[in-house]
Order: C-alpha cells, then structure tokens, then sequence
C-alpha cells in the first residue's frame, strides 16, 4: 500500500469512528460539526473524556470571520493544559475535541447552545455561532485515573509532590513527541496546577484534591 493510500485508509476510518464524538447531551439538540484540518499518519494515543491535554486553539465568530479568542496570545503563548471533557473548557470543545490525535488540527464549528449561549460573552454577542480552530500537542493518561496516580506517585505516599507531577508531564511529552519542553513551561504548569487543586496549601495533592471529578476507582 502506497503512502497516499495508507493516510486515505487512515482517515476514511478516523472520521467514520468521529460520528459518535459529535453527539451532545440529550438535551441539546445541536451538534459540534467537526472538520479534520491535518491528520497525522501515526497516532500513538486519542483523547478521552477525562484525559489531561495540551492544545492551541484560535475562536472565530462564524458571522464574519472575526477572530475573538487566540490561545498563542495568553499565557506567554504556550499551549494551553486542560482536562478534557469535563467542563474546563466551552462544552463545544469538550465534545469536538474527543478523539483526537497527538498533531492533530481540527475545525469545530460550534452552535450558541454550546458555546456562549443567548447571553454571549463580551466580545462574543448573544446566540452567536462560533469557530474554533484547533492544534492538539499531547494526550495524557486522564489525570483523575488511579492508574494515572499510581504512576505519578513515586514514592507511595499516597500524595503527589511538584516533581512527581514535572516527572509525570516530561514523561508524557517524551512518549508522545520524542522530546521534552523547556523547564520555565513545566514550572508553570505545575504552579498552576497546585494552585487549582491544592485545597489545604500544602504544596502536595492527597488523593481526595486529586480526585476533584469523584472518580469511583480513588
């Protein structure tokens, strides 16, 4: 099979297997339309509800084409760290965002009922249809899962110190791209981190922060 031939193949399976990403609550009757922009011939690992992952995304108002969100601008530039399907981010990019592929680029096109509402959000205005374009960087493992815990923590104490966290990202980068990133990026996301997460200021995560989703296997 040609090189060609195999990305065809490849793809073809790819968007068959996204109609079920693009279903919505049972209470929307809107659904996500999801464009793959890039697909990369090798995917190591596809994103799920609960998986930590590291993206850019670009917001468009449909209307016009004006650009209202762009993550490259905030945060010195660098990809943003989310968990993924549970409600960090808009509802359109928990459910356009599932499935996707380390390198992957997509185009979500997202309704108001899952983006802004009939409020909107300044620049946003209200029942707006919105575009997102999205470049995802790395999956890993849902950071909620006790698999995910148990490999984080090092020692077994059953708390996740900053450097068993640095430990664990470094590791993920090294698995889905070969490389790790400079130390000042680790830094802050392992601030940022504890600063969501460490309830009692103690500078470590108990099992009870970790768990924020109530995962019944913690």
């Amino acid at each position: 099979m040609t090189s060609g031939l195999f990305i065809y193949f490849f793809l073809a399976l790819h968007l068959k297997s996204m109609h079920r990403y693009s279903v919505v609550a049972a209470d929307v009757n809107e659904d996500v339309k999801i464009e793959v922009l890039f697909l990369p011939e090798n995917c190591t690992q596809k994103s799920g509800k609960g998986d930590l992952v590291n993206a850019h995304y670009d917001g468009y108002l449909a209307k016009d084409g004006s650009k209202f969100y762009c993550s490259r601008s905030v945060k010195d530039g660098h990809p943003q760290w989310f968990v993924v399907g549970v409600g960090q981010v808009l509802k359109g990019l928990d459910v356009g965002m599932l499935g996707m592929c380390p390198g992957e680029k997509r185009k979500l096109t997202v309704p108001p009922s899952l983006a802004f509402g009939a409020k909107g959000k300044a620049p946003v205005p209200p029942n707006a249809t919105v575009i997102f374009e999205v470049e995802l960087y790395s999956v890993s493992r849902g950071p909620r899962s006790l698999e995910a815990f148990k490999e984080m923590d090092l020692d077994q104490d059953k708390s996740l110190t900053e450097e068993e966290i640095r430990t664990y990202l470094k590791s993920q980068d090294l698995k889905n791209t070969g490389k790790t990133k400079e130390e000042n990026f680790y830094d802050g996301v392992v601030k940022d981190v504890l600063l969501r997460n460490d309830a009692d200021r103690d500078g470590t995560l108990s099992v009870k922060e970790y768990n924020v989703y109530g995962h019944d296997e913690l």
